[in-house]
């Protein structure tokens, strides 16, 4: 079940639970995890893309090892609100993890990667720093602004 909106994904998670954040691309698939509250967002790992089955089968992986009830894909929307190739190749992705058997929110991402490259860059991180740490650091930020709505009843 794929969802656009926080209320329905409250609906689809009753009681809570762990949470999956990913910040889809093209070559990497970042992932973070929260808490069964819904507190804390945190940068997980790096996937490197490979057939769509291999990416399937790490994020299997990780949904059971880490009791995850749900994902958080984050949708790339062009700055105006409008969808690209780019939104849908994401929105393919997320109908293709119907075997995980778990609701999906889809999530605006359209400040996420600026967001974290800034923080990076005001730590200091190298440009090689940068490259491994965005994309798991953008699927927490996408995740903690999910769960953060969530938490309010948005």
């Amino acid at each position: 079940m794929i969802v656009a909106n926080a209320a329905a994904m409250r609906e689809a998670l009753p009681l809570g639970g762990r949470l999956m954040g990913l910040d889809v691309g093209t070559k990497t698939i970042g992932v973070a995890l929260c808490d069964a509250q819904w507190m804390i967002a945190s940068p997980a790992e790096l996937i490197r893309r490979a057939k769509f089955s291999a990416d399937l089968a790490k994020l299997t992986e990780i949904a059971a090892k880490q009791a995850v009830a749900g994902i958080v894909v984050g949708l790339p929307l062009n700055l105006d609100g409008s969808e690209s190739p780019r939104t849908q190749s994401t929105r393919a992705f997320a109908r293709n993890l119907a075997p995980l058997q778990l609701p999906v929110l889809l999530w605006d991402e359209r400040w996420s990667t600026q967001a974290v490259t800034r923080t990076l860059i005001e730590a200091d991180a190298s440009r090689a720093r940068r490259a491994d740490l965005v994309d798991k650091m953008a699927a927490g930020y996408i995740l903690q602004g999910a769960i953060d709505a969530l938490a309010m009843g948005n």
